[in-house]
């Protein structure tokens, strides 16, 4: 369930040039903060000091810290980038390569500090906005790669909408996983693992009777 939404809520909209820096400063501050001493020493008194503001100028911003990191997990997945479809090849035996596109966009999307996110993964109060902001950019991603299995000729499902949903899972959950604990797998293992994983699945291939290969 969500925490109490009033202790997530941002005090101060910034409506000038300067207020919305000093929203930033703090932000960006808080990032480092979080990163280098973890969340439980990562006060408020250290993010004003690292920010070069008075504590009572980043009270009337945010009430607390943990206003401060839900902000920073909405800003991380708002500042999500996918590679535009005019610029993905959707022609026959290109299948491999397209996934790849979009498990990089995924790794690349995951590519801060992996303290910091492991942080945010873990410690980062369900607010209303973080569930809306997940389920907009969700549905946003799902129509989008539905989109790209609809065009390419390779893909053997039949259920775009399920696959799609399945990839976007698969993909986004892993790489959140393996990004905020890159002690666990490599990058570049992630990367090739998901790729042939995920374009075996779009072609439909399937192991004949017993787990063999056909052999004919």
């Amino acid at each position: 369930m969500p925490s109490d939404d009033r202790r997530l809520q941002a005090r101060r909209k910034p409506r000038q040039v300067r207020a919305e820096l000093t929203r930033e400063r703090i932000l960006t501050a808080a990032a480092h903060v979080f990163a280098e001493h973890g969340y439980a020493a990562g006060t408020t008194n250290r993010i004003a000091e690292r920010a070069a503001v008075s504590i009572g100028s980043l009270y009337q911003y945010f009430p607390n810290k943990d206003a401060i990191l839900a902000e920073l997990l909405v800003r991380h997945i708002d500042r999500g980038r996918w590679t535009p479809a005019d610029q993905l090849d959707l022609s026959p035996g290109s299948l491999e390569e397209l996934v790849r596109a979009l498990v990089r966009d995924a790794i690349d999307n995951h590519r801060d500090d992996p303290q910091l996110l492991r942080i945010m993964i873990e410690q980062a109060p369900v607010s209303r906005e973080l569930l809306d902001t997940i389920d907009r950019h969700g549905k946003m991603r799902v129509g989008q790669v539905r989109n790209l299995l609809a065009r390419h000729p390779d893909v053997g499902v039949r259920d775009l909408d399920t696959a799609a949903e399945l990839i976007v899972f698969t993909v986004e959950t892993n790489t959140h996983r393996a990004m905020a604990d890159p002690r666990t797998i490599g990058t570049e293992a992630l990367e090739n693992e998901l790729v042939a994983m995920v374009t075996r699945y779009l072609r439909g291939d399937r192991p004949a009777r017993g787990g063999q290969a056909d052999a004919r």
